[in-house]
């Protein structure tokens, strides 16, 4: 039995200084305690230091509150400033298919 409460978060469009306002409150909404957030990031074409330190923060605030973040799919943008910041391994990667709808 498999007691994980899962939501799913897609994102779309660009995630960056310009968007970081607007994209701060749909990120910590779902963060509450003890669920894990699933953020599709397929669909995001633009993700720079802002979004970076939105993906930081919200996975800060999971895990204070007993939950997790998982990316999912992330889009070749947000792949590669992952790998620039040295942050590829820092988050927890799921699968589009093992995520619930």
């Amino acid at each position: 039995m498999n007691d994980i409460v899962r939501t799913r978060l897609p994102l779309t469009g660009p995630l960056t200084i310009y968007t970081a306002a607007d994209s701060k409150p749909l990120l910590m909404e779902p963060l509450t305690a003890g669920v894990t957030v699933a953020l599709e990031l397929a669909e995001v074409d633009e993700f720079d230091s802002a979004g970076l330190q939105l993906l930081l923060l919200a996975h800060r605030e999971a895990q204070r509150l007993g939950g997790s973040l998982e990316l999912v799919d992330p889009s070749p943008a947000v792949t590669e400033l992952l790998e620039l910041a040295g942050l590829a391994d820092f988050f927890t990667a799921a699968a589009a298919e093992g995520v619930a709808a």
